[in-house]
């Protein structure tokens, strides 16, 4: 089993933390979020993981450049958005594979979870998602995606929700695909129309889940791995204050 780490983006909602660092090494109590996604992930016995990076990547490379890792360049990270960064990682994509945004932290039990999971496409999904919404946002349905389940696989995600009963619960961000199924979801990727807009993005600036919809449409069964929280996203200075002053800790 393998790790994608996903960490191209520039961060723009952290500056200034961001300004001399990519989003993943700004640090959350005194520790950078990447060290908390590697550390959960050595506990886990999770050994062979690839980092995707893009902004400021001679910073990560030298901060990192005693970890045993392997390293792969977005050089457009600054006109893409994360599916694209993704599949920067195809060659590395030979296995089961993890796949995490570098900007969350969560607990080992949570990773645990998808791990052990032996679906072909496996989402974590936050039952409690609202808790966490509600501390860094005055009306948590303004930012919520639908998240809809029936049968016990995913049928939509990523829309923007009228109604909380829309929303049974919220994707974070980490995500598992197994090696039987990979390989389709790369031929279906690079079968997409480049010229065509998905969700009013286009191509290169697709959102992962708009991906995970067609996916879902086209490809493959995706089923939830259910959680009742145990992680936070850190998107913007408020963010870490509002965590912060309630005093979250991992």
């Amino acid at each position: 089993m393998k790790m994608i780490i996903v960490a191209a983006g520039q961060g723009t909602r952290l500056r200034p933390l961001t300004n001399d660092k990519p989003k993943c090494m700004v640090k959350y109590n005194n520790k950078p979020i990447i060290n908390y996604i590697l550390e959960t992930a050595s506990e886990c016995n999770l050994e062979k993981i690839a980092i995707v990076n893009g902004y400021k990547k001679e910073v990560l490379e030298s901060y990192l450049q005693d970890k045993l890792l392997t390293f792969f360049t977005n050089k457009e990270f600054d006109k893409t958005n994360m599916v694209s960064t993704l599949f920067n990682a195809k060659e590395f994509m030979d296995d089961d594979i993890i796949i995490s945004y570098a900007d969350i932290i969560y607990k080992k039990e949570i990773l645990e979870q998808l791990i052990v999971s032996e679906d072909e496409f496996s989402v974590v999904i936050d039952k409690e998602w609202k808790d966490l919404w509600s501390l860094r946002m005055e009306n948590p349905l303004e930012d919520a995606e639908t998240l809809k389940v029936l049968d016990g696989k995913i049928i939509e995600l990523g829309k923007k929700p009228k109604s909380y009963d829309e929303i049974e619960g919220q994707y974070i961000g980490l995500m598992k695909i197994s090696k039987s199924a990979i390989k389709k979801v790369i031929t279906y990727y690079e079968s997409l129309n480049k010229d065509k807009p998905y969700d009013e993005q286009d191509y290169n600036n697709m959102y992962m889940t708009s991906l995970i919809q067609m996916i879902i449409d086209n490809v493959m069964d995706v089923k939830p791995i259910w959680i009742e929280g145990g992680w936070i996203e850190i998107d913007c200075v408020e963010d870490m204050k509002m965590y912060n002053q309630k005093g979250i800790k991992f």
